[in-house]
């Protein structure tokens, strides 16, 4: 019998970050791609021209900075929204 889900995150469409975590965003963006990269590379896949579920190749296993913009869209995403959804639970974020 198939189970149906239908995610609902959290609305965090009111939040606005300011300029300071606009720039954290930024950098926990990397160190989401950093952290998938070793968990990839834990799994055996490295570094290829060509995406490749059955070799376990992937263009993306490359550092950040050398990401495109598109794909980095993901990781600045899931930054934003972990700091958003921070903010709209009620916490603070300081340096």
């Amino acid at each position: 019998m198939a189970k149906t889900y239908t995610p609902a995150p959290l609305d965090t469409s009111d939040v606005t970050l300011m300029p300071d975590l606009i720039e954290l965003t930024e950098l926990l963006a990397e160190n989401v791609h950093e952290n998938w990269s070793k968990q990839k590379i834990a799994q055996g896949w490295q570094f290829g021209e060509n995406l490749d579920d059955k070799l376990k190749t992937t263009p993306l296993l490359v550092p950040y900075a050398d990401l495109t913009d598109d794909d980095k869209f993901y990781d600045r995403q899931t930054a934003m929204q972990t700091l958003k959804t921070i903010l709209k639970l009620g916490f603070k974020i300081s340096r």
